[in-house]
């Protein structure tokens, strides 16, 4: 069939290829870029990744000609439906993302479109010596663009100091739909090149017309404008005043592109102060919250956030009990930031204001966290609020659309209790969390946005909560515009006279009327084009159970792929290890929402992209990701790619040839045992060119040294010499160590000092190895052979008994606490994962109790820490730095990222040189940043391969290596062990 979207676009692909702007138009392309943050699914003909000004001229005029839109896109994080539409897509964060130059005497940088926000404030503080920065700090800073922060006027958690994105613009560089080249400023609009003429005729041109309209509106504009410190909605048309100076800069700001396209700015800076401390605040409910906050803002704070018991436990049940540390008594929480020139005066403001509030009345407890982890575990808890929100604890779903009301801060608590009774009569409730200080709430609402009546009460509700906040005095918007979610509802807000004006400043901007169409001004409506709406019922068969996480009514696996609400942590890059092939690439594709936004078009059946299970579109969609589950913990809605592709791989192969690495790499256990007979022989093999042969008829890369196989007698040796008893001889207060594959077939010197380690915490130690966690089966998706493999080792482990199963390799690990459950569907699966803990995180628990480890050798006073991926997702990311403190490591250098290797995939040809630039984001530079002699901690023997490739000279080692007491082959924390035995072993196993 032919695709309905070929038609319009081909002429305008190939007048775009012929100005030399490369277009993508792929079905799977479209699909990613259907979608932002918002309620909303609007697919695009095509998307544009501009690297010059030049290519945004010709893509803007090749739009004009053929009467197509034209969106543009930053980080792709807007709630409000702001960064999707029917045309052309231009993604400037993908290229237009540098920082072109500081000037900290003027107090300004100069700035393309798509730098990320923190990279800008990290760039500044730098180049002055941290005594400035750039002040807007939305929760999406990390993966949010200057010009989306100009697009929607964003704000942030210090708006209360710093105000709006407004407040920081000098000048916008701008191209208009008719080819104009112009500059912004604070007191007008110029030609942004004097020479060109046509430039220099529109901007004298325009700047009349804004003018004219400006006289015109007087009255208007001085009485609805400014009323509020967070009036978002509608256009910033006061400053267009004369009082204003004839601040075009300003207005530009807040327009959501369909005034101009953004392409560059002179954004003001601000001094960092010297100190800061968070005050977190506890409290019955968010109404005595926000009560509070008239009298938190005569202490002059810089932030004061808040957030409501609902998010709270949705990241306890979701990151453990310990990923929220210092949160006093209460069931809704202010933080507060206060910030001064030195610390003993911020603490004693502090102090003063604490003694305030308790005498308010309405304070439950509060305290000062002076403690940096403190500090950024409550500041996570904030800043992940959308996602946190959107699969709550409770099991219930919750989804913007009025998610951004701001009022006068005087105003909020009246307004949050009338909004509590608007929720009440509509049968809603609202997770709530925002910008107290500031009067803007954002609030979740838990529609039913799949079924037509519950997006009647979509509508019926927000059009209510709208009439109530204007009631208020307030603005539909806060920080994220009207888009699509709002603009329907302007009406409610400001005057038909403003209205016009509204429209006719945007045909002044856009005569083409091709920029955004859909939003502000002849809106769409507030409930068209809902990406919830239209998905057809249908069952999807899947081998993982994912009925946990479902609602009712939705089946399993489209209530999972669906987990994606686009807020776009994935795209971030620093903070935790998600997304490693998106860091690598910086392509939408390989992001873990570009991959869930591709299953939800799935499941559509959309026509981007179709065929279900047999869609080459989501293959190819999933095909860098890594496996890590890194995702399962760092994305704020749970996403889980790993398990989506393994599902997705299962059912894709089926009747169909397999990849090579599949059987090479996914039946590697079964390969083990053949070469644990004659381990002399292969590796003699593997060191001549017949080993490059077979690795690359096997798919995999011959670029990367494959590891040494150990006999299958010298995992037993060394369980024998460390004195592990015989199942069931321990007794039930025994430790069951379990001997994964990886272990024993590669490096089975650390089984050996795992049992001494264990030993010398105060185990007795029980071996268990005749099993296998299927996990080289479950990345490759040959769920069948995995779910057998897996009921196996249930029911060799479940010796009924509650004694932990410390397992040596974290991924086989977590593949039998995670991933046993979810495929095998029984009470003896449930039972045996519970029992199943990382080496790191049972020596983890050893320490909270009082162990102290005490190894022979001294411990290194330095190392290079690289946690394991699938350690970091299903055990935490704590053990073994908790470990290596309490042995006397002092100096630990924490990588903090994905090695690249990730089980089969850094082996497999097409994917070496992706491993090899995921390994630059963190491994590689702390191994070039550490001398030879630092040890490099390991647990995973995939990181292990990693640093061998890296830095051959310092191999990986094990925790338990670091830790034994017995060792005696290795005469240094860093010197490789002997392989001599076990490679020159050639008798079967016994």
């Amino acid at each position: 069939m032919t695709d309905p979207a070929s038609r319009p676009v081909t002429a305008l692909l190939r007048e775009l290829a012929e100005a030399g702007v490369p277009a993508e138009a792929s079905p799977r392309r479209r699909s990613e870029y259907s979608y932002d943050a918002s309620n909303y699914r609007v697919e695009p003909l095509a998307v544009v990744f501009p690297r010059t000004v030049d290519d945004v001229v010709a893509a803007v005029a090749a739009c004009r000609a053929s009467g197509t839109a034209v969106i543009a896109r930053g980080g792709g994080t807007s709630m409000a439906g702001n960064a999707v539409g029917p045309g052309l897509v231009l993604d400037f964060s993908r290229h237009m993302d540098r920082v072109l130059a500081v000037d900290e005497e003027a107090g300004t940088v100069d700035v393309e479109p798509g730098v990320v926000l923190a990279a800008l404030s990290r760039e500044v503080e730098r180049a002055t010596g941290g005594r400035r920065t750039f002040a807007p700090d939305p929760s999406s800073r990390n993966r949010a663009t200057v010009g989306g922060a100009i697009g929607n006027d964003a704000c942030g958690n210090h708006s209360v100091r710093y105000g709006r994105t407004s407040d920081h613009v000098a000048e916008i560089d701008l191209v208009t739909s008719d080819g104009a080249r112009l500059t912004a400023t604070e007191t007008g609009i110029r030609a942004t090149d004097p020479a060109d003429l046509f430039s220099v005729t529109r901007a004298e041109a325009l700047a009349a017309s804004l003018a004219r309209l400006a006289q015109e509106n007087l009255s208007a504009f001085r009485l609805e404008f400014g009323r509020i410190p967070r009036q978002v909605s509608g256009y910033h048309l006061e400053n267009l005043l004369p009082e204003k100076k004839f601040n075009i800069a300003r207005a530009v700001v807040g327009s959501e592109g369909t005034w101009a396209v953004v392409v560059g700015a002179r954004m003001k800076l601000v001094p960092k102060p010297a100190s800061a401390l968070l005050v977190c605040l506890g409290y019955a409910d968010v109404v005595d919250a926000a009560r509070d906050v008239p009298t938190i803002l005569e202490f002059s704070p810089a932030a004061v956030e808040g957030t409501d018991e609902a998010i709270v436990a949705t990241m306890r049940h979701r990151r453990g009990s310990g990923s929220v540390l210092g949160l006093p008594k209460g069931r809704a929480w202010l933080f507060v930031d206060l910030d001064g020139d030195d610390a003993a005066s911020v603490r004693a403001q502090a102090d003063r204001l604490l003694t305030r509030l308790a005498k308010n009345g309405r304070l439950v407890q509060g305290r000062a966290a002076a403690d940096p982890a403190e500090r950024a575990s409550l500041w996570r808890v904030r800043e992940d609020g959308a996602g946190l929100s959107s699969r709550l604890a409770s099991g219930g779903e919750s989804w913007p659309g009025w998610e951004d009301s701001a009022v006068a801060p005087e105003r909020l608590a009246d307004y949050l209790a009338d909004l509590r009774e608007l929720l009440a009569e509509h049968e809603l409730t609202g997770v709530m969390y925002g910008h107290f200080g500031a009067g803007c709430m954002h609030i979740r609402i838990t529609y039913d946005l799949r079924s037509e009546e519950g997006r009647e009460v979509f509508r019926a509700f927000t059009h209510r909560a709208a009439e109530l906040v204007v009631r208020h005095g307030g603005s539909l918007s806060g920080e994220h515009g009207d888009g699509r979610a709002r603009s329907e509802l302007l009406p409610l807000m400001y005057s038909p006279e403003v209205l016009a004006a509204f429209s006719e400043c945007r045909r002044l901007w856009d005569p083409a009327g091709i920029l955004n169409p859909g939003s502000m001004t002849d809106p769409d409506p507030m409930d068209a084009h809902l990406a919830l709406a239209g998905v057809p019922e249908r069952e999807w068969r899947t081998s993982f159970d994912l009925r946990p996480a479902t609602s009712a009514g939705t089946d399993p696996w489209v209530h999972a792929v669906q987990g994606c609400i686009g807020v776009g942590r994935c795209r971030a890059d620093g903070g935790g290890v998600m997304c490693p092939s998106y860091r690598a690439t910086r392509d939408e594709k390989d992001s873990t929402r570009g991959r869930a936004r591709v299953l939800q078009d799935m499941v559509r059946g959309a026509r981007t992209v179709e065929e279900g299970w047999r869609s080459e579109e989501v293959r190819e969609a999933l095909d860098l990701c890594l496996a890590c589950k890194a995702c399962s913990t760092d994305c704020p809605a749970g996403v889980d790619m790993a398990t989506y592709k393994s599902e997705f791989l299962d059912h894709y192969h089926r009747g169909r040839r397999r990849p090579l690495t599949h059987f090479s790499l996914g039946w590697l256990p079964r390969w083990l045992k053949l070469t644990g007979r004659l381990p002399g022989i292969v590796n003699a093999v593997l060191t001549t060119p017949l080993g490059k042969v077979a690795a690359a008829a096997g798919g995999l890369t011959t670029k990367r040294a494959l590891p040494r196989f150990a006999s299958a007698r010298e995992w037993r040796r060394e369980i024998a010499e460390a004195g592990v008893r015989a199942p069931g001889a321990a007794g039930e207060d025994a430790a069951v160590l379990f001997v994964d594959t990886f272990t024993r077939g590669f490096r089975p010197e650390v089984a050996g000092a795992a049992a001494r380690v264990l030993a010398d915490a105060g185990d007795a130690v029980e071996c268990a190895a005749d099993a296998c966690c299927g996990l080289t089966w479950i990345s490759t998706g040959q769920l069948g052979t995995a779910k057998r493999l897996l009921a196996k080792a249930a029911e060799a482990l479940d010796d009924g008994t509650d004694r932990p199963i410390v397992v040596v390799e974290p991924s086989c690990a977590a593949a039998l606490r995670k991933d046993l459950p979810e495929l095998v569907h029984t009470e003896q699966a449930e039972r045996v994962a519970a029992r199943v803990r990382s080496f790191a995180a049972h020596l983890a628990d050893r320490v909270s109790a009082g162990w102290e480890p005490s190894p022979a050798r001294p411990v290194p006073q330095r190392a290079v820490l690289q946690t394991h991926c699938h350690e970091y997702s299903v055990f935490g990311a704590t053990a073994q730095r908790t470990v290596l403190e309490a042995a006397g490591v002092r100096d630990i250098v924490d990588a903090n990222g994905c090695c690249g290797v990730a089980g089969n995939f850094g082996f497999e040809a097409d994917h070496y040189d992706v491993s090899m630039r995921v390994a630059e984001h963190a491994l590689a530079p702390a191994l070039r940043a550490t001398d030879h002699d630092v040890a490099v901690l390991t647990d995973g023997f995939s990181c292990a391969r990693q640093v061998d490739q890296l830095d051959p000279a310092r191999p990986g080692l094990h925790l338990a290596q670091v830790l034994d007491r017995g060792a005696t082959r290795a005469t240094s924390p860093t010197a490789p062990p002997t392989r001599d035995r076990h490679t020159e072993e050639t008798e079967e196993p016994r």
